[in-house]
Order: C-alpha cells, then structure tokens, then sequence
C-alpha cells in the first residue's frame, strides 16, 4: 500500500498532479486521491490539531487496509455536511495545503512538494474559484 501528500501553496499545481498521478496508477492498480479542502474546517482553523489527528486516522487506516469515513466540508454553507467512505486502495494519493505534515511522513509517505510564488498563486485561484475570494486567499496564504 503506497501513500503519496502532495503539498505547497494554493495555486501551485497540487491538484492537477495528483490527477496525472491518479491517472497513471490507476491504469494497473486501484489508487484514490483525497483533497484536503473537503477536510478543512473553513478559513480559520483549516490547518489546527483536527486536521492533524484526520491525516493519523487516514494513514493508519490506508496502512492496515480498512475502509474509512470522513466529514466532508461543505464550503457554501461553512459546515460539515456529510461523510464520505473510503474502500482501501493499492495507492492513496493527499492532496493540498499540509497534506506532508510529519504524521504522514512518518506513515512512509512519498512527497512533493509543489512551488509557486503568492502573487502566481494567488491569481491562479481567484481565476479558478472567482475574485470574491481575494480576502479569505490572502488571509489564507498567511496560514499555509
């Protein structure tokens, strides 16, 4: 079972290379990949202890082979507002802002770590999720 956390900041190219990657184990073997934003707990706390202690519950699962559950952040309405099941897979791919952190390192984890600079970044956002979310990116590039 191969674990993959692909980090950097928004707008780096995090997503678009987990889906090449996706779609290259996916041609031989059963891969998924896992985006951290359907785990973030909205602006504020997105990256606090509880993202932390989620990645340790999703590594130790993909680790042991078991199915698993995850709240799904709902970012129109600003809450959890279901669960999602995962079956295990041959590759688990992370995805986003603090996918490498030390817990899935430590879980043997390949990473990559995708670079941009914050005003590339920033625009690359803004031009794929609208203008609106100028404030909140900002802040947020601050966090990550």
């Amino acid at each position: 079972m191969a674990l993959f956390a692909i980090d950097g900041p928004a707008g780096a190219g995090k997503t678009t290379f987990a889906q090449k990657l996706e779609d290259e184990y996916s041609i031989s073997s059963t891969v998924q990949t896992i985006h951290l934003d359907d785990l973030y707990n909205g602006w504020e706390t997105a990256l606090d202890q509880e993202l932390t202690q989620t990645l340790a519950y999703i590594t130790s699962s993909h680790a042991a082979g078991r199915e698993f559950s995850l709240k799904i952040f709902n970012w129109k309405t600003m809450r959890f507002d279901h669960t999602r099941s995962y079956e295990p897979t041959e590759f688990l791919i992370l995805e986003g802002v603090g996918a490498a952190q030390e817990v899935v390192r430590t879980a043997g984890a390949t990473t990559y770590w995708c670079e941009i600079d914050d005003e590339t970044g920033l625009q690359r956002v803004l031009d794929r999720d609208g203008a609106h979310l100028e404030l909140q990116m900002r802040n947020w590039q601050k966090q990550q």
